[in-house]
């Protein structure tokens, strides 16, 4: 009896016990791994797990770097940018035992991100089966990380790089593959895309710590999280102390004397959720940093309807977060593009929606973003449009445009800057101008005007060059001008180049009685 206690003992002590991890040969993370592609023209961290203090090489070419692993295993080099695409190559990573990574290509590498329009799988989006079909890209290569959360960073995701061919794209983002095989087919360039998104989702959970904490505006909710950490530090505390008094009890028993077992398991995380702050950047996003990609994509936003320009502020935070963490070395402020989202029939306010537009349109002026607009893009009844392809090329032009530096390209749709008052008319002016005009060659729809009433009415809105003048009978002297101010909106302005106005309001009144159709 005395020895089979001892066992017991040993076995809550080891289970108890938090032990570091013992590396007995050179591991990479699966983000570096066979038929992956490498961001050319940006330094390229390559990092692992090793015995400590174990001297580690990585060889890529003529680049070659060494260096030793840290007391607890884990090591990193940067090997020196690449400025030509090509490939495929092979790496090697040697300590005591030896990688070969092969079939590497040199390109253009992006990750998208959000919820489910843009983890929306191409054999769903519009005319899926000839898209499976025809997607015979070897050097577009595709990596779909897993739908897991956690309650701290996960240094490992169960996903592979896989050459897109039709056996292996219908699961990719529908938004990244095709925005990947526009900038592919553009530049002639391999291309590498790192689908990373969970449907249903808040963008709470896909922010980082330092996200939180670059913020002032988060403030609430970065001690909200500490709050719940700090109540989970003080149930692990009370649980210890159960397992003590248990153990306690098994060491004082006497022969033969039963001790009746633990009835309760350690608290869980409450961050390990895909709804709770951190928890999708944890299991979802972590691992990845810090490999080398031009830029993100992010369609997300439904699961926020309702929060306005607290959004944009979370939307910060998140690009913040993300761009803090990768902390490339000349690619520091890497592109952060975005779908503004869909019309869509919520319930409640049909103004919510016109919030969370307007705090992406925000967005904007945080360095180096860039909106798809799809007011053109619905099903009313369906949250998730199937014309994924649409969208996938209005994001390429940004990328195009301002990332690979495409001269003469209109990228965005007309965005509205300022408005002037003369007499009965509001006069609007837009950036992205050129050539206004009616989509459906009909009246201009969707524009509303109010006084200092505050009281907005149906307008009559007509284009005058680069600009649009907008009157109201009965409006003698307007005050504020709104366009697509409803969820349901489906406005018909756009540039000539065929891209649609974003949603505005001129006014900031919480107050106002909107115009409904």
């Amino acid at each position: 009896m005395k020895n089979e206690r001892s066992r017991l003992m040993v076995a809550i002590v080891a289970l108890l016990m938090s032990s570091s991890v013992s590396w007995a040969d050179v591991q990479l993370p699966e983000i570096i791994s066979n038929n992956m592609v490498l961001q050319k023209d940006i330094p390229l961290p390559i990092w692992g797990w090793a015995a400590a203090n174990e001297e580690v090489t990585v060889t890529l070419g003529d680049a070659s770097q060494s260096t030793k692993a840290d007391a607890s295993g884990k090591w990193k080099v940067v090997l020196p940018a690449i400025k030509t695409a090509g490939g495929p190559f092979e790496m090697t990573v040697k300590g005591k035992n030896e990688i070969k990574v092969t079939n590497i290509l040199i390109g253009e590498v992006w990750a998208g991100s959000g919820q489910s329009n843009m983890q929306w799988p191409v054999s769903a989006s519009l005319n899926g089966v000839q898209e499976i079909a025809n997607a015979k890209f070897p050097k577009i290569r595709l990596f779909i990380v897993p739908l897991v959360p956690a309650g701290t960073p996960s240094e490992h995701v169960n996903a592979r790089w896989v050459e897109c061919s039709p056996e292996t794209v219908a699961g990719s983002s529908a938004v990244l593959y095709f925005f990947g095989r526009e900038i592919h087919q553009k530049l002639d360039v391999p291309v590498g895309l790192i689908t990373t998104a969970w449907g249903g989702t808040r963008i709470q959970p896909w922010i980082p710590p330092v996200g939180y904490t670059a913020i002032p505006e988060l403030a609430a909710e970065k001690n909200d999280m500490v709050n719940m950490v700090n109540a989970y530090a003080d149930q692990l505390a009370n649980f210890s102390n159960s397992i003590k008094a248990y153990t306690k009890q098994i060491s004082e028993a006497k022969p033969g004397e039963a001790v009746p077992p633990v009835q309760q398991g350690p608290p869980g995380h409450p961050l390990n959720s895909n709804y709770q702050y951190t928890g999708l950047y944890n299991g979802m996003i972590h691992a990845l940093a810090p490999f080398g990609i031009r830029g993100f994509l992010w369609y997300q936003g439904e699961s926020n309807n309702g929060q306005g320009m607290q959004y944009y502020h979370l939307k910060r935070g998140l690009i913040e977060g993300w761009r803090s963490v990768w902390n490339q070395e000349g690619n520091r402020d890497f592109p952060f593009l975005f779908a503004q989202l869909a019309p869509f029939k919520y319930d409640g306010d049909p103004t919510r929606l016109a919030g969370i537009w307007e705090a992406q349109t925000a967005t904007l002026a945080v360095k180096n973003t860039g909106m798809a607009v799809l007011t053109d893009i619905t099903t009313l009844n369906d949250i998730h449009p199937p014309n994924k392809q649409e969208v996938g090329r209005r994001l390429s032009l940004w990328a195009l445009a301002n990332t690979y530096g495409q001269q003469n390209l209109e990228f965005s749709g007309p965005l509205y800057k300022s408005v002037k008052i003369d007499g009965n008319k509001a006069i609007v002016t837009f950036t992205h101008a050129a050539g206004l005009k009616s989509q459906d060659g009909k009246e201009l729809s969707w524009w509303s005007i109010a006084g200092d009433d505050k009281k907005f009415v149906k307008a009559t809105a007509k284009i005058e060059g680069e600009t649009v003048v907008v009157t109201a009978d009965g409006v003698t002297k307007p005050v504020a001008v709104r366009f697509g101010w409803h969820q349901l909106a489906e406005p018909n302005l756009a540039n000539g180049a065929g891209l649609p106005a974003s949603p505005f309001r001129t006014d900031t009144w919480i107050d106002a009685q909107n115009w409904n159709p």
